[in-house]
């Protein structure tokens, strides 16, 4: 009785620690701006991947004044094709949110283009950029006001979320597993029924060689 309490105290203290762990990360980098007229592409795209019906915020801050002479575009787009949010002439702090219709990867992609003709140097604009998935992706003061919860209740609410996306997380790597062991199997009986053709077509393609060879030899009178 002693051990089993260990263990789910072992299990709860993992749960817990995970849950504290932020699922929103911060990037920061330089886009140079380049010519309308360029060719080729220069936009700049960072991609995660997200579950089905899953929140997501994505927050970006973009120096620079407009007017300056560079126009940075921001677009929101997932690998089935779906357009999630865009946004032209960003500067400073710029907020997108959708939800995902499909589990998917999605990349967030920059574009800084020239307005005008400028021969100094590397125009550049900083960006910083925020994801927030999930639970994290929720204004969880907004919730507790509404729901007029404790902080206490606001905290095990905002983990009960992250467990029960730590759940649907994992039941969706064991639906892939499957389906990946179900098609390596499907893959394995392709094959061995291939060989077993195979196999027999040699034998018949040898068999019939060993007789059309007797009947030439014999015609020619040699056996």
């Amino acid at each position: 009785m002693a051990r089993t309490w260990i263990e789910i105290s072992r299990i709860l203290l993992f749960i817990i620690f995970f849950t504290s762990l932020p699922k929103s990360w911060a990037l920061k980098f330089d886009l140079e701006a380049h010519p309308a007229n360029q060719h080729r592409r220069t936009e700049r795209c960072i991609r995660n991947f997200v579950g089905k019906d899953t929140l997501v915020v994505v927050t970006s801050i973009v120096d620079g004044h407009q007017g300056d002479g560079q126009n940075v575009f921001i677009q929101i787009k997932d690998a089935v094709g779906n357009i999630h949010g865009k946004a032209k002439d960003v500067v400073g702090e710029s907020r997108l949110a959708f939800t995902s219709a499909v589990d998917a990867a999605f990349d967030v992609c920059f574009e800084n283009t020239l307005t005008t003709n400028q021969n100094s140097g590397h125009p550049t604009r900083h960006i910083e950029l925020d994801i927030d998935i999930g639970a994290d992706a929720k204004d969880w003061s907004a919730v507790q006001a509404a729901e007029k919860l404790k902080p206490v209740e606001t905290e095990l609410r905002r983990i009960e979320e992250m467990v029960g996306e730590i759940v649907s997380e994992m039941e969706y790597l064991r639906t892939r597993e499957q389906k990946l062991r179900d098609t390596n199997e499907s893959t394995n009986e392709r094959v061995k029924y291939f060989a077993f053709a195979t196999i027999a077509m040699l034998i018949g393609l040898g068999t019939w060689q060993v007789f059309y060879l007797r009947a030439y030899f014999r015609s020619k009178h040699l056996i």
